[in-house]
């Protein structure tokens, strides 16, 4: 498909600027580093001893300092959360950078274990150099204690050994349990090893404490490569090999070696302790349980949940975190809001479909006897609900619909979640912004999924439709699999009976009418979806619009 430069630039010239920034920084450090331990005179004998080895070690370890100081940030949610809020320090296009946050993440943590196999290997090689290649010139340059001691004897008996093979052991536990087959399966897993983190960074602190590698302090005393006073004419030899073409030198004193200060602290104590903060900052915030005023079972295994929490304020958009202790202590779970705390009512609420341990365990605290679809179970019952807290609001791609002319969210299934409370805030008469015109298109598998949120969409029509505004909502359901095809018979959900249609959206011809409607002018798309419907969006948003018109695409992705 031929891509448009103008949507390129709009859609993939930011991620793409910084990737570059990134690459460009990550390759100048591994290069910059590699220079100095290769030519650098402090590194002459320590060069001589362990070739090539010793500057991919610490090459890769300059490179390792940076990502692991960066992959942090993105994960400081609240001040994720924060910068997008501020309006005066995030345009609209550093807000749509942010959204990529769990994609750097991903990119840095990638780097990490690339540059980690890279260092690893580099310094097996170091260790096997240093028990070959022993130094009775230069003790002090030495790691083994003698000649021909076992590589593997040294790795277990010194501290840059040891954390090493600590570090690798959680750094691999983490790499596998963030595969999707294993996030996808079992969860629990991944949420428990990427908790590793805080041990692999106090390890990783003390890794360097030990002084395994050496430098010489008296260069100008001995510079590298001039002749001993005790040194053997057999060796004067090889050295006038070495050093031919060059005036005979002779070293006033011995060489002096000291081991390098530990410098990746200085790389990730400031992440590190910003990270610290912010987690201390949303346990303070979220450390009260909420109080849940209602439990609603809809069709499809879909429930939602109603809650109340003191000071609660979020915008449309968002999502929290949830975590039921009386399911795990320590397992937070992202969910959208799909509605939003008012003026007029302060009810926070979420909606979240059955799948998985975690919420299947969860649904059966708060529904243990579930007895009728839509059953409404409010306090008076006195039902003993579990404690549940809330950690949040925080910042997501669908805050942004409101800040386009026009806006085109696509949902598939649960996926409209994101876009529930966006619809709520058009109920409640939401003021102050730019949007003048909603395209709002929902895919799901089974009829029975539209009554999630039947009563919502039914209410905004008509209350667009009072106040003579019936083109700013433009409304397409579409039934993807009609085998058991059924019919909303209800008389007052006529109006999506009538916007309903069988099998797929034809993208490309939405994106065309939506083109010639609004012409020369910027589109933000939103898509909740699985990965099908997104790639094809992300495509057509490229592509050319020969009405002039630009589709910029925001994808949902909790980080």
């Amino acid at each position: 498909m031929v891509v448009s430069v103008r949507s390129w630039v709009a859609n993939e010239g930011g991620k793409h600027f910084v990737l570059i920034l990134w690459l460009g920084v990550n390759t100048w450090l591994f290069i910059s580093s590699f220079l100095l331990y290769f030519t650098g005179q402090e590194y002459h004998y320590l060069y001589k001893m362990l070739g090539l080895g010793l500057c991919i070690s610490r090459a890769s370890a300059s490179v390792l300092n940076l990502n692991c100081s960066l992959v942090l940030l993105p994960m400081c949610r609240s001040l994720v959360t924060f910068v997008r809020g501020t309006r005066t320090i995030s345009s609209r296009k550093t807000r749509r950078l942010l959204d990529k946050c769990k994609t750097f993440h991903v990119a840095c943590g990638v780097a990490i274990c690339i540059f980690s196999v890279m260092h690893v290997s580099a310094h097996l090689v170091n260790v096997v150099r240093f028990s070959v290649r022993y130094s009775d010139d230069f003790p002090a340059l030495n790691l083994a204690r003698y000649r021909g001691e076992d590589p593997m004897l040294i790795i277990l008996t010194t501290i840059p050994g040891v954390t090493g093979v600590l570090l690798v052991l959680i750094l691999f536990l983490m790499f596998i349990s963030s595969s999707y087959c294993v996030r996808m399966s079992n969860y629990e897993i991944f949420w428990y090893t990427h908790n590793l983190f805080i041990v692999f960074y106090v390890i990783l602190m003390m890794h360097m404490v030990g002084g395994a590698l050496k430098y010489q302090t008296n260069i100008e005393a001995h510079p590298p490569g001039c002749f001993r006073a005790n040194q053997s004419s057999t060796e004067q030899q090889g050295d006038e090999l070495d050093t031919s073409g060059e005036e005979e030198r002779r070293c006033s004193e011995d060489a002096h070696f000291q081991p390098h200060y530990p410098q990746t602290w200085l790389w990730v104590s400031g992440p590190l302790c910003l990270y610290c903060v912010e987690r201390f900052y949303r346990y303070i915030q979220s450390r009260d349980p909420v109080t849940i005023v209602t439990v609603i079972r809809h069709p499809c295994d879909v429930v939602e949940l109603r809650m109340l929490k003191k000071n609660f304020k979020a915008r449309p958009g968002q999502y929290i975190l949830l975590n039921c202790p009386g399911v795990s202590s320590f397992e937070n779970h992202p969910f959208t809001l799909t509605m939003c705390p008012t003026e007029n009512k302060e009810t926070l609420g979420i909606h979240l479909r059955v799948v998985g341990d975690w919420t299947e365990r969860f649904t059966q605290l708060l529904l243990p006897e579930p007895r009728i679809d839509m059953e409404i179970l409010p306090m008076a019952q006195q039902r003993r609900y579990p404690k549940v807290y809330v950690d949040g609001p925080f910042g997501g791609p669908s805050e942004e619909v409101f800040n386009y002319d026009v806006s085109l969210c696509v949902a598939g299934g649960i996926g409209v979640t994101p876009f529930a409370c966006v619809l709520r805030a058009l109920l409640d008469g939401w003021m102050g912004f730019r949007l003048q015109r909603l395209y709002f298109v929902w895919v799901c598998k089974e009829l029975q999924s539209f009554y999630w949120f039947a009563e919502l969409l039914c209410a905004l029509h008509h209350k667009l439709w009072n106040e003579n505004r019936p083109d700013y909502f433009n409304l397409k359901l579409y039934i993807s699999q009609p085998d058991s095809l059924q019919s909303m018979s209800e008389e007052k959900y006529r109006p999506l009976t009538s916007r309903m249609q069988i099998g797929r959206p034809r993208w490309k011809l939405l994106f065309d009418e939506i083109g010639k409607s609004n012409k020369h002018k910027r589109v933000g798309v939103f898509c909740c979806a699985p990965k099908g419907i997104s790639r094809t969006l992300h495509r057509l948003c490229n592509s050319p619009q020969y009405s002039g018109t630009t589709f910029e695409f925001n994808k949902e992705s909790f980080s």
